[in-house]
């Protein structure tokens, strides 16, 4: 941008300031009344597109992402739901939850569940909800047993609640020798007993947990605890709560960077000033986001935590300058001009820098996350033309007597003060020691090397909770008492799915036999605590057909008495379970596995602990296994963001370098700014592997902030440096100048912005306290970095970045009146 486009636009924010601040604030309520309107008023404006939400981390993925058409598929064949994981633990009692009491509780709780459905908006006459003929609960599963050799009686596990202990007590006993219950349905200790509710559509499941936790309130003083958890319960429970979050963090953020703000300016109409621009720019980006038709996902909802801090960073430069130069001139009007002047060329940079970093992130093969890099880039330009057009007309329409008092005092830019004097022996220091500062930061550099290679790649939606979340206690004590809360799915498919295969090929003994051995090396992998299949169904109808003796709990040897156990199975109450496990052509089967833990790493190890056995043991049919469910599909979107955030980083990190060669006309300078964003990434990132924090979507999204922010302040650090060494003609004597309003200014925003975000810290859901810490984080790094390493750095480089300059020697007396 050309300097005459530069003071014609300042020009016209200045003249006509009125007409500038309304232009603003028209264009602002009419982007949030067209994001709003068809949404409260639909058969108005229903050709617009309303808001719409969705929080479930499957869309991660494309609809057509080949895991999620292969899951979609094999629940269907399947007849597989999501589970809603219901556990009623009594560590009091001596006989555990095998009470009368407490059965008759959990009988009334089973009854109580299979009610929980409510009519369907979108298909009327239709209902949504539990799936009451597929709930898994004592009474509503089938015992089966011996009724003499040859047969099998088939009864209600808990028809009623018992009478007497004999009869609660009996029930522990036939639930734990079914192995599709025993460990799945009941504890080991019989302290537990566990429901599992499917539902037609998983974002029911908070839904269904508020209902629940509502009928058990008055469970008091029973000894009998109710725990609910799961994937989809921790994933919709996070939706929901992530909304209340928003209206409470960003505010609370905001309220602290103003009182930050007003701190160092003491001057509330001025800061206000700020405020409104972070304001319009988060909700002018909102407005678009809807208007385009995007859903409001678990990343865009963030939008407004990111965009807030980047609005507020160039609004900060502006007020810290005009908090220098006004008590100089004591005219808003050549302040502010000569303010501007000094700054739009580096903030049109860093704004063009920073939306780089986040519109990079359209690279990586998550649409949520494309959606979220896109529209952060757009508000990243809102803000920066709210800044440089609405903080000129707005001081514009200040009053001067307003600014009475406003600044430091005219010969006393901050010389006195704790910041004024630290940061001039800062520069005096660093300047001195520049080869030591050197030393030390290549001490970090390798120390981040070291932590970046401990990184673990790693996420789990329920730790998206602070550990006591009433979610987060549940699945510790449920995944303590049984052998998993957390579901995924083994398909076994014929190869190539050739129709000319044989039809009955899970009635085959030795494919069953296949099935149980692979059964046994998944648990011991250390996390599946449990599985259940085809082969566990036919093992227990087949003993009992023989009279119930354990001898007999094995796979038939041929496919007749195989075929004889499974059409036993479907004499029971309950056929249906069958079809769970194996398709009725007996062509494809599946493999229920339970996971102790929902890590992505320990579903990692159990997918290698897979690929290593069938490699070393070639199924004897020509079968292949793929995984699905919800566990599954998490690993794969985040092997995604993995890959596809680090292609981002390094296309937008190319990018900015060359923005920055074309900025300075230099390569040289050009790699110089790009030094304090390299050790900031490298030292935050490196701090993540040392302490063991898992590398999830939140610190994987932080990586275009890291980017972004971290180069603005090296950028406005070496344009003011260079135009201050033409001005002295000698580095030496640019050190002081420099560590004067620049150096100020930086401190203040990085002071500003990072101390703004802490309060993220006292969020309850997890990902906001990581934004809140790492933007804290990157902002504090990024200034320090820029305030020691480019200093030092110029200063061993000065013969080539100031080719032809005189080098003066230190003179102490050039440098306080450089501070002045």
């Amino acid at each position: 941008m050309s300097e005459k486009t530069e003071s014609s636009w300042l020009q016209f924010a200045t003249d006509r300031p009125r007409l500038t601040v309304w232009t603003m604030v028209v264009v602002t309520l009419a982007l949030v009344a067209l994001a709003a309107l068809p949404s409260v008023w639909p058969e108005r404006f229903g050709l617009l597109n309303p808001l719409t939400i969705d929080t479930d981390p499957e869309n991660m993925l494309s609809s057509d992402e080949p895991v999620r058409v292969f899951h979609d598929d094999m629940k269907e064949q399947f007849s597989l739901y999501d589970m809603v994981v219901v556990g009623v633990v009594n560590e009091s009692n001596p006989d555990g939850v095998f009470n009368v009491g407490s059965l008759r509780r959990i009988y009334e709780l089973t009854e109580y569940a299979s009610t929980l459905r409510w009519p369907d908006p979108d298909n009327p006459g239709r209902q949504e909800g539990v799936v009451e003929e597929d709930m898994l609960a004592l009474s509503r599963v089938d015992n089966i047993e011996q009724e003499g050799v040859g047969s099998v009686r088939f009864s209600w596990l808990m028809p009623e609640p018992p009478d007497t202990r004999n009869q609660a007590l009996a029930i522990l006993e036939r639930a734990q020798r079914i192995p599709l219950f025993d460990n799945t349905l009941v504890s080991a200790d019989g302290k537990a007993v566990a429901l599992y509710l499917p539902l037609t559509s998983k974002d029911m499941s908070y839904r269904v947990r508020e209902a629940l936790l509502d009928k058990v309130a008055s469970w008091e003083d029973t000894g009998d605890q109710v725990y609910i958890t799961g994937l989809p319960v921790a994933e919709d429970t996070f939706g929901v709560q992530m909304f209340y979050q928003m209206a409470i963090s960003a505010p609370l953020a905001m309220l602290v960077i103003f009182l930050v703000m007003w701190w160092f300016f003491r001057h509330v109409r001025l800061i206000t000033s700020a405020m409104i621009v972070a304001m319009v720019a988060a909700a002018s980006t909102m407005a678009l986001l809807v208007i385009s038709g995007s859903t409001v996902h678990i990343m865009s909802s963030m939008i407004p935590v990111f965009i807030m801090p980047i609005a507020v960073l160039d609004a900060v430069h502006i007020l810290s300058e005009f908090f220098d130069r006004y008590p100089l001139h004591r005219d808003r009007h050549r302040a502010i001009r000569e303010v501007m002047g000094i700054l739009f060329k580096p903030m049109l940079f860093t704004t063009l820098t920073t939306m780089a970093g986040f519109a990079s992130l359209a690279l990586t093969p998550i649409p949520p996350v494309q959606v979220f890099g896109i529209f952060i880039a757009i508000g990243v330009f809102l803000a920066w033309l709210c800044t440089v057009t609405f903080i000129p007309a707005y001081i514009m329409l200040m009053p001067e007597g307003r600014l009475t008092g406003f600044g430091h005092a005219a010969g006393d830019p901050d010389q006195d003060t704790v910041m004024g004097r630290w940061l001039r022996r800062l520069g005096e220091g660093v300047v001195s020691h520049a080869r030591a500062v050197l030393v030390v930061t290549m001490v970090v550099v390798v120390a981040a090397g070291y932590g970046i290679s401990q990184i673990r790649i790693n996420d789990n939606p329920v730790k998206w909770f602070e550990p006591e979340h009433p979610i987060r206690v549940a699945d510790r004590v449920l995944n303590e008492h049984f052998g998993g809360t957390y579901m995924a799915y083994l398909a076994l498919v014929p190869e190539g799915d050739n129709a000319a295969q044989d039809n009955q090929i899970f009635k085959r003994p030795e494919v069953l036999r296949y099935i149980a051995r692979l059964q046994q090396r998944l648990g011991e992998t250390g996390v599946v605590g449990k599985s259940n299949s085809v082969a566990d169904l036919v093992k227990t109808v087949h003993r009992e057909l023989l009279g119930g003796d354990d001898g007999a709990f094995r796979i038939p040897d041929s496919p007749a008495a195989v075929a004889q156990t499974l059409l036993t199975y479907q004499n029971g109450h309950r056929p249906q379970d069958l079809w769970h496990f194996v398709t009725p052509d007996y062509r494809r089967a599946s493999i229920w596995v339970q996971l102790t833990s929902g890590d992505n790493r320990d579903m990692s190890r159990v997918v290698q602990a897979l690929d290593d056995f069938i490699a070393a043991n070639p199924p004897p049919a020509s079968i292949q296994a793929r995984w699905f469910g919800l566990n599954y599909i998490n690993v794969v979107w985040q092997d995604k963001m993995v890959s596809g955030m680090a292609m981002a980083l390094f296309g937008s990190f190319v990018v900015v370098l060359l923005l920055m060669a074309l900025l300075f006309r230099s390569l040289l300078w050009g790699l110089l700014c790009m030094i304090p964003l390299t050790v900031t990434i490298g030292a935050i990132y490196g701090l993540i592997g040392i302490i063991g924090k898992n590398y999830d979507m939140p610190v994987a999204v932080l990586s275009a902030l890291s980017l972004g922010l971290a180069v603005d302040y090296a950028i406005h650090f070496l344009a003011r440096a260079r135009a201050t060494q033409a001005e002295t003609g000698s580095w030496r004597r640019s050190v002081a100048p420099m560590f004067g309003e620049p150096a100020r200014a930086i401190t203040r925003n990085a002071i500003v912005l990072g101390v703004g975000f802490l309060p993220l810290l006292a969020a309850p859901l997890v990902p906001y306290q990581t934004v809140g810490v790492f933007i804290a984080a990157i902002l504090l790094t990024a200034g320090l970095s820029t305030l020691l390493i480019l200093p030092a750095l110029v200063t061993l480089l000065q013969r080539w970045l100031f080719p032809g300059a005189r080098r003066a020697a230190p003179n102490p007396q050039n440098q306080e009146e450089g501070v002045q």
